[in-house]
């Protein structure tokens, strides 16, 4: 995302290597929108911490305190000396009155910003490994563009450490459920791709799986 921002030095703030910008369940009314360095969001999985996401420059985070008035969904980490620019509501205000085109790509990453984090935990929330992986590449076929859909066949241009990065897991751990799939003929596993065989049976998988956590 191109953005002229030079006219925002005003709101920079600097946060030192692993200081917490943010916790989980407080209170707030900023976001931020990062022009240097890393940051980490953290997201507390029954008695386990999660990983949710690494976030890079251009990246924004904390904006569902902006857009719905709730509490913090995640912590986020400075992961190294992390330079951002901080928005509250009010000069949120002044940048989109200002700049109704950066208001408008603003919006546009809101909008796949929630639906990103609400994904993530629905598959995070799921009870085991196998039923995790399956449901990213539900979330891929929901999301990638240009998806042949005129068969129950899919390809999907991602490899393990993608996988890993939304299910939360290690790439190690993704390597055994992807090749104990691969095992049971579900799925076949390329250099740049991943071919689900049934994405209907995923979809029954994960299903049952939800529904039986939601029983408990």
């Amino acid at each position: 995302m191109a953005m002229d921002l030079a006219a925002f030095g005003r709101f920079s703030r600097t946060f030192n290597q692993g200081e917490i910008i943010f916790s989980e369940f407080e209170l707030g009314d900023t976001f931020y929108l990062i022009q240097s360095g890393r940051v980490q969001l953290v997201k507390l999985v029954g008695d386990l911490e999660r990983t949710l996401d690494i976030l890079y420059p251009s990246e924004m985070f904390g904006e569902m305190a902006i857009l719905e008035d709730s509490p913090r969904s995640a912590t986020a980490v400075a992961l190294d000396e992390v330079k951002v620019l901080e928005f509250n509501s009010q000069n949120f205000e002044i940048l989109l009155l200002g700049n109704p085109q950066i208001a408008l790509k603003l919006l546009k990453m809101f909008c796949k910003r929630i639906y990103d984090s609400k994904r993530r935990f629905m598959i995070l929330t799921l009870p085991e490994p196998q039923a995790k992986i399956a449901d990213v590449f539900l979330m891929l076929d929901e999301t990638q563009p240009d998806i042949d859909k005129t068969t129950e066949r899919r390809e999907f241009k991602t490899t393990a450490e993608g996988v890993a990065h939304w299910a939360g897991m290690s790439i190690a751990e993704v390597r055994d459920v992807l090749g104990h799939f691969q095992n049971q003929r579900r799925i076949e596993i390329y250099p740049d791709r991943i071919t689900v065989k049934n994405i209907n049976d995923f979809s029954r998988f994960v299903s049952s799986r939800r529904n039986n956590s939601r029983n408990l």
